[in-house]
């Protein structure tokens, strides 16, 4: 009987070594992307990632027409609008007794088309 030796892919080097230019380069720049995570923490949240959508595809959407959407109550809905726009990834304007949520700029409309394209590339 013979048996199959399966070979694993490795994803690391067989020595340590590195570039100190490089990295004499590259490190200093690491802190720009400090408070970054917290952007992709916020839209991480499957609810949340489906309203940023849904304000891709629409200017503005009332409170109440979002809890429709994602299918929650309108307190879940504000509680996660509430949360985009401490995050500054969306903004809010009220109009009498409604409240209407918008993003916050194109970025963040880019920033959730772009994750879109790429879950369907991927």
């Amino acid at each position: 009987m013979s048996k199959k030796v399966i070979k694993k892919a490795k994803d690391t080097c067989d020595t340590f070594c590195y570039d100190e230019a490089l990295v004499q380069r590259v490190q200093p720049e690491i802190e720009k992307v400090e408070g970054v995570e917290l952007i992709f923490k916020a839209l991480s949240d499957a609810t949340r990632i489906k309203i940023a959508y849904a304000l891709t595809l629409e200017k503005e959407l009332c409170v109440c027409d979002v809890a429709n959407i994602i299918g929650s109550t309108t307190a879940t809905a504000s509680h996660h609008l509430r949360l985009l726009r401490n995050m500054k990834l969306a903004k809010y304007r009220k109009e009498g007794k409604l409240v209407f949520y918008s993003l916050a700029d194109e970025h963040v409309h880019q920033l959730v088309s772009i994750a879109l394209l790429h879950s369907k590339e991927a």
